[in-house]
């Protein structure tokens, strides 16, 4: 006879696989939490999996995964940028490998974190619900990327480093992915902060971090108000005062 958990034992190999879907991905997490069986053979799966490509530290992207988002976002668009310079080539890149880095990081902490907070139940949720998140934020990103319709590079230079910004703009959706890379960290006490520049003044929007030089990445919505947006510009601001307009260092301003 067949039992609700006949499911969890059939499909471990592909849970361990990340081969289910989003759902199915949240209610095996779920699962875990309260079942011994299946958290042991799911360690064991990951153990003896641990050779293959996906078993090593997330460090690079999976194989083909920069070439995969390349190879999606670039050629769709390439009538819509066929302006830009090598520079903008490069940041693509950098944003693939970031983003693959990423994305594997989250898929491979899942059994790891699900195991340091066994012997707590509200951890365990909160843990899960913060890794799920982190995979959505991801495929979120990627989805606006992937069907944005307009991209703009800015150069930025700060203290000696060189770097830039890219927006990829969806006009779909109408939201921004945001990319910012090539800076060291801000410095104390301040914020790389991103605004939106509409015809009736500068709006604020994200603050941008930067961590151990890697890109920065925001999905932010257009500005809730009735002026058009017609640019963007990037600053350095106080963090604990934030104001409603630009005080701080201009790095960007780029209109459309």
């Amino acid at each position: 006879m067949t039992t609700p958990h006949d499911w969890y034992v059939e499909n471990r190999a592909a849970f361990v696989a990340r081969a289910l879907e989003r759902d199915e991905e949240r209610s095996f997490i779920e699962h875990l939490m309260g079942c011994d069986e299946c958290s042991r053979e799911i360690e064991r799966l990951e153990r003896d999996l641990a050779w293959l490509p996906m078993g090593v530290t997330p460090q690079p992207p999976r194989p083909g995964l920069t070439r995969e988002l390349l190879d999606r976002v670039a050629p769709r668009r390439r009538r819509a940028i066929g302006w830009l310079t090598p520079l903008a080539a490069a940041a693509m890149l950098v944003l693939a490998i970031g983003l693959g880095a990423r994305e594997e990081l989250a898929r491979r902490s899942l059994a790891a974190e699900l195991a340091a907070v066994r012997a707590d139940s509200a951890g365990r949720s909160r843990h899960a619900a913060a890794l799920t998140a982190e995979l959505a934020a991801v495929r979120d990103t990627l989805s606006v990327l992937q069907s944005a319709g307009h991209v703009v590079q800015a150069r930025l230079d700060m203290h000696g480093h060189e770097g830039g910004l890219l927006i990829f703009q969806d006009a779909s959706t109408h939201r921004w992915g945001i990319v910012m890379h090539g800076l060291p960290p801000a410095p104390p006490g301040e914020v790389y902060q991103f605004w939106f520049i509409t015809r009736s003044g500068m709006v604020r929007s994200v603050a941008l971090r930067m961590e151990d030089q890697r890109p920065a990445f925001a999905t932010v919505p257009m500005p809730g108000v009735a002026a058009p947006v017609t640019g963007a510009a990037l600053t350095v601001e106080q963090a604990s005062t934030p104001a409603p307009e630009p005080k701080g260092e201009l790095l960007a301003h780029v209109l459309f």
